[in-house]
């Protein structure tokens, strides 16, 4: 997700390493490069304009604190800036305006042809869900084929009812809806209404009509990410037919540019107030802009991965692991619940790329999504036993895992490797005494980590993030052996002199 934008913003910012003092000089060279790497992410030239009108008055004779590299500097000034260009106006954090208690919240979802207006109205029925909302979903998009059927299968995944009424208009269907609604006991109306290839009257005044027989609390105009310019084009003539509430952003996990991600609060006053990022129903997320921000940066963005970490991993399971992981107990089963869990998370790429310090080009669509499917696999065909105790899996026993989970010998090695590897790490983390402070961390014991986030560092440890087995040969990604720590350079030093001593003894002989 915008790679490109990321890749280009390291490398200007990476230029003013070892500067002493932000000087008009440095800063003027630097904006310029940015300028150009936000006009080909195909941000709109306002937001580039007053963007680095912002930055250059704030940096210019910015005195560096000691022991933080200009460059840092400029990257916390830019990221300020641009939180403040993309966030909502303050106090208005809350992406859904309800109604009344008494009466149904009617939320109308607007958008051109094939912006993913439909798949994304039952996204936003999904996350109604997970707060204890009941909605309806309204089938009002009368104009494109299979429109209806499309919501009633999605709906039927998701366990959300769909109203419709053939030969209705699309203004009628959505005043029956609400009746229907209030009459069932559904708290929310969400409206999925009809979209063009273009924005023409006949669209505007459906709208019109469908909002003045039901009011809506909250309007949605929903646009593609991937488009650009275009999306913060046809938003814009929108706000001004609709009084929107704000903008979905959807295919944002396809878009390397971030054109429209940056431009569209700036342009039309409507705040982002959601991103599609993937094609599952629960491919939604509430937009945040710190962290959309993070992750242009480089800076990673945590926070949504503990989220989503939180939905699918059970909070008492993943204690008695880390207890396992204390006692040097954990296990190839320890692992495959955790590598399940994952896959519950959403694709291999996406989760590495809320992750800070990935390596410099790094690009998460090269990443196999079966990779998990393909060590699952391994993991299963090995007895209970040699799940429990995988230093017994000699040659012969290889070679049958190999045959039963359809991958090589080679494969196998490599995640019995890797594990071998992984163990000895958290052996070394114990030693250091980083799995106590953890676990005090996890459970809201730590002084450092407010709520209970664990330190990021101590979780990396010395050596950097740990490989992940079943990963070997990915760049960055755990394919070699950790970096090495202080004392297994003492340990191959003391090789090294052991194999000129007895390379002397023998020359004597």
């Amino acid at each position: 997700m915008l790679e490109s934008l990321t890749d280009r913003l390291s490398s200007v910012f990476s230029k003013l390493t070892g500067a002493g003092r932000l000087s008009e000089s440095h800063v003027d060279a630097a904006l310029e490069e940015v300028r150009a790497a936000l006009l080909e992410a195909d941000v709109h030239f306002r937001v580039v304009r007053d963007l680095l009108a912002r930055v250059r008055e704030k940096a210019i004779g910015q005195e560096v604190v000691k022991e933080v590299q200009a460059s840092d500097m400029l990257v916390k000034i830019f990221h300020d800036e641009l939180v403040d260009i993309m966030s909502p106006d303050e106090g208005d954090d809350e992406p859904i305006t309800y109604g009344k208690p008494t009466r149904p919240t009617v939320i109308l979802m607007a958008g051109l042809q094939g912006s993913g207006k439909t798949t994304t109205t039952a996204k936003l029925a999904v996350w109604l869900k997970e707060r204890k909302k009941k909605p309806l979903l309204v089938a009002a998009d009368i104009q494109r084929p299979a429109a209806v059927e499309q919501l009633r299968v999605l709906g039927g995944q998701i366990d959300v009812p769909v109203f419709h009424v053939p030969g209705d208009a699309p203004e009628v269907l959505a005043k029956k809806a609400f009746e229907e609604a209030r009459a069932t006991g559904r708290d929310v109306v969400l409206i999925d209404t009809a979209g063009r290839l273009h924005i023409d009257d006949a669209l505007m005044d459906e709208l019109k009509r469908v909002a003045e027989a039901v009011p809506p609390d909250t309007t949605f105009f929903v646009c593609d990410a991937m488009t650009g310019q275009d999306a913060v084009t046809s938003a814009s003539a929108f706000k001004e037919a609709l009084p929107l509430s704000g903008v979905i952003l959807t295919k944002l996990d396809g878009d390397t540019r971030g054109g429209a991600a940056l431009s569209v609060r700036h342009v039309t006053g409507a705040p982002v107030r959601f991103v599609g990022v993937g094609e599952k129903t629960e491919d939604l997320q509430q937009f945040h802009a710190d962290r959309l921000v993070g992750r242009i940066l480089g800076m990673g963005d945590v926070v949504t991965l503990v989220e989503k970490a939180q939905k699918v991993v059970d909070e008492k399971e993943a204690e008695k692991q880390m207890k396992r992981m204390m006692e040097d107990r954990f296990t190839l089963d320890d692992f495959l619940s955790q590598l399940q869990s994952i896959s519950k998370m959403g694709s291999l790429g996406s989760l590495l790329g809320h992750l800070p310090g990935m390596p410099k080009g790094f690009d998460a669509s090269m990443l196999d999504d079966k990779l998990l499917g393909k060590t699952e696999a391994v993991i299963l065909s090995m007895t209970s036993a040699e799940r429990q105790r995988p230093e017994v899996i000699d040659q012969s026993r290889r070679r049958r895992i190999a045959k039963g989970s359809g991958s090589s010998m080679q494969a196998v090695t490599d995640l019995l490797k890797q594990f071998d590897t992984m163990r000895k790490m958290m052996s070394q983390m114990k030693k250091q005494g980083l799995f106590g402070r953890m676990m005090s961390k996890f459970t809201g014991g730590g002084d450092d980590a407010p709520g209970g986030m664990p330190d990021m560092s101590e979780m990396m440890g010395a050596g950097g993030m740990p490989g992940m087995p079943g990963m070997a040969g990915m760049p960055g990604l755990g394919g070699g052996a950790p970096r090495p720590t202080a004392s297994s350079n003492d340990k191959r030093k003391d090789r090294k002199k052991e194999r000129q001593r007895r390379k002397k003894s023998r020359r004597r002989r």
